[in-house]
């Protein structure tokens, strides 16, 4: 059992779209179609347990990743800080669900499920493949920023508003700016803005630095013009008979 949980993994290395990844992605999917059909038949008790079901699995997911670091001496201010975008998310979707805090669920939807998408997609899990542990959790803690997102959309039937995009743009970008003095103080990289990441990314065809920040940028607004477009297309039709009227 042990080896499933050790630095020094002689497993098999994390093969993107390989059998086990993509296994993950369709189980994933399956839990998606199912919270969808669903969505109109849970009770108000099966609501709240099911927030908070989710809100402990994020935080406890989000411990266990640290507590392993930390065990193997890996943990460093400069690397584990939740600073990053989805390490952020993890904490602020919890608080989301335990509250339904509307604000929050802005941030949650774009935020979360734009990073999280990418980062089930290209997964940092290095020389950790199935069945180790860091495969699970890794895959685990950006399946549930999605799935907390989707929930308050779908069962609580929250939805975000023209407004909502702007709010997004202007609080990630104050984010950014306290993220650079972080650090510049400590010397980290947090969102990878004070260089490029050491291993090879999409941010290496973006241009150099500063100029790829930039590009992130638009990537980053693209992608939340694309998840707000379900409901852009559902109000414009909305508004076609009363023209019509």
């Amino acid at each position: 059992m042990e080896q499933f949980f050790t630095r020094d993994y002689a497993g098999p290395a994390f093969e993107l779209f390989g059998p086990a990844h993509l296994a993950f992605l369709a189980f994933l999917l399956v839990v998606f179609i199912l919270l969808y059909t669903l969505r109109n038949r849970l009770s108000d008790r099966q609501k709240m347990c099911l927030r908070w079901f989710l809100a402990v699995w994020l935080v406890l997911n989000e411990a266990a990743f640290h507590a392993w670091q930390i065990h193997y001496g890996l943990w460093s201010v400069q690397i584990h800080l939740p600073l990053h975008i989805c390490s952020l998310m993890v904490f602020a979707s919890a608080y989301m669900l335990v509250t339904r805090q509307y604000t929050i669920y802005e941030f949650s939807y774009f935020m979360g499920i734009g990073a999280a998408i990418q980062a089930l997609l290209t997964p940092d899990a290095g020389i950790y493949g199935f069945p180790h542990f860091r495969f699970f959790q890794t895959m685990t803690a950006h399946g549930l920023l999605i799935l907390s997102a989707l929930y308050m959309t779908w069962a609580e039937k929250f939805r975000p508003y023209p407004k909502s995009l702007l709010r997004v743009f202007v609080g990630m970008n104050i984010y950014m700016a306290a993220v650079y003095i972080i650090n510049q103080r400590i010397g980290s990289n947090y969102l990878f803005i004070a260089h490029k990441p050491e291993t090879a990314s999409l941010i290496d065809v973006l241009g150099p630095w500063p100029w790829y920040i930039l590009s992130l940028e638009i990537i980053g607004v693209a992608v939340c013009l694309l998840l707000y477009a379900p409901f852009f297309l559902k109000d414009l039709g909305a508004k076609k008979p009363q023209a019509a009227a």
